[in-house]
């Protein structure tokens, strides 16, 4: 089985990466996640997608922050979202997608690349610490609604 191939998405790609979006955040309809692919790449983002042949498997996307909490340097890259399909978990595959990544971030000037993960995901939380991601920052936020 030859290794899955990584490369940047382009537009082309949105109807399988908007299934992948979905798949990661299921809580969002998939339509809408397709529907501001086109203005959140003219805004900057950038996506690395990983092939199984013709068949998206997983992606990573990152922009640009104008700060991010816990960083020495601004503005920042920041890691958006990062999903790999239940089969293909544990192969690494996530590394390659981060390594594609990284190298977008040196290449475009970048000094950090930051990310978050909501404090009860701990798989993000454990995942994040492998790929040599360090805590900076635990919050939680509330609000009042006043009527």
């Amino acid at each position: 089985m030859a290794e899955p191939a990584i490369r940047q998405l382009t537009l082309a790609d949105a109807d399988a990466w908007a299934a992948l979006r979905h798949a990661l955040w299921p809580h969002h309809p998939a339509a809408e996640l397709g529907a501001e692919l086109p203005e959140a790449v003219d805004a900057g983002l950038v996506a690395f997608g990983a092939f199984d042949g013709r068949a998206m498997i997983g992606f990573a996307e990152a922009d640009e922050r104008s700060y991010g909490d816990g960083c020495d340097t601004a503005p920042v890259a920041w890691l958006e979202g990062i999903y790999v399909a239940h089969a293909y978990r544990r192969t690494g595959l996530a590394r390659r997608l981060l390594d594609a990544v990284e190298r977008w971030a040196r290449e475009s000037g970048y000094h950090e690349l930051g990310s978050d993960a909501e404090l009860d995901n701990l798989i993000s939380r454990l995942s994040h610490a492998r790929w040599g991601f360090e805590e900076t920052n635990r919050s939680v936020m509330f609000r009042k609604v006043l009527g």
